[in-house]
């Protein structure tokens, strides 16, 4: 019996595949588990409707990724702080305080994981901060620490 997979089965199938399996099973098991559907036409276009919606959110999440890309790539986040001996900071610059500074002055929600910094920064000057926005789209961010008078 052919059946759509609705979720997920271990060994068996991912959700959206069409898969033929023992009549039995789909039967007692997939259909009442509600973890199958049978693969009959209507069932079929609707899947195949479906995937084409995902395709098209898909698509607008990409487009809005790159139009964000951009302006965060002219965006310079600036923020001031007490340092030492050589540019070294007293304390350090983190992803969370670049994401609430650039929500704040820029109003930009962006995740503080989504902020690629291997490390706080603890360094007067420039610093190009990866932000990973999208699985194709990486921006670069400006990030500029001064020094408090």
């Amino acid at each position: 019996m052919k059946v759509i997979f609705l979720k997920d089965v271990k060994g068996k199938g991912k959700k959206g595949e069409v898969k033929n399996v023992a009549d039995g099973y789909a039967h007692n098991f997939l259909l009442k588990q509600g973890l199958a559907i049978e693969a009959n036409q209507a069932n079929i276009s609707t899947l195949s409707a479906q995937k084409k919606k995902e395709e098209k959110v898909a698509a607008n999440e990409l487009e809005e990724a790159k139009e964000l890309k951009e302006k965060l790539e002219k965006i310079t986040v600036e923020f001031s702080a007490k340092s030492g001996e050589g540019g070294r900071l007293f304390g350090s610059i983190t992803s969370k305080q670049i994401a609430e500074e650039l929500n704040k002055k820029n109003g930009i929600k962006i995740d503080k994981r989504k902020i690629e910094l291997s490390d706080a920064i603890r360094t007067l000057g420039y610093t190009k901060v990866p932000v990973k926005l999208h699985t194709e789209v990486t921006a670069t961010l400006n990030v500029h620490v001064k020094e408090v008078n």
